[in-house]
């Protein structure tokens, strides 16, 4: 990359026009890829975004096999963490609801505590693209929060919520879930039903390293 560009992508900058509240779901793929490819032009832009992901699981060890984390700490100013259970949530694989529910839980309390410190922070000034999340964010993705109020580890109304105790300025990221977040409606600013009309797993594929995970 030349010295040039990479200078310019990774000055810290403020945004002018965050501050909107965003909600992708539907049975199709990709809520997950858009809220990733927003984070990445964020960050590009010299944005500091986090990600903090709900339910992300399949696998023994998520860390070891989540594509997305890697190539996040290539990316200045873009930082992330897991806080849901390696597997399923309803899906026989070894699990336990109660796991599932508190780990929900805890990431209900974690994006509390963000949103908090997004609030703390001056956010129409320039962000340490290395500094903590807890230093505050232009943009928080919250992913598959929507899938864990559908499947009822947490609660609609603390969505809501999280919406409602969201600092001016900063652009907060919904994502997951088939079923419409009526509870939404009325307050998101975007909401996007990522639609399937075709999907390889009807068909009996699993989900594969690097397109899935």
């Amino acid at each position: 990359m030349r010295d040039d560009i990479r200078e310019r992508r990774t000055e810290p900058r403020a945004p002018e026009s965050f501050g909107l509240v965003q909600a992708w779901w539907g049975d199709g793929k990709g809520k997950t890829t858009a809220a990733l490819g927003m984070g990445v032009r964020a960050a590009g832009h010299g944005y500091r975004v986090h990600l903090l992901q709900f339910m992300k699981g399949g696998a023994e060890s998520v860390e070891d096999v989540r594509g997305e984390y890697a190539a996040i700490e290539q990316i200045d100013g873009f930082s992330y963490e897991h806080t849901g259970h390696y597997g399923w949530h309803g899906f026989r694989d070894g699990t336990a609801d109660d796991d599932h529910a508190a780990k929900a839980r805890g990431g209900l309390e974690r994006a509390r505590d963000l949103l908090d410190a997004a609030g703390d922070a001056d956010l129409s000034a320039p962000l340490s693209l290395d500094g903590d999340p807890d230093d505050g964010v232009h943009m928080l993705l919250l992913d598959e929060i929507l899938y864990a109020a559908n499947r009822g580890l947490v609660d609609p109304d603390d969505v809501v919520d999280l919406v409602e105790r969201k600092p001016d300025g900063l652009e907060l990221v919904c994502t997951g879930g088939h079923e419409r977040p009526d509870y939404l409606a009325d307050i998101a600013d975007l909401v996007s039903e990522v639609r399937k009309e075709r999907h390889p797993i009807d068909a009996g594929q699993r989900a594969r390293k690097g397109t899935e995970f």
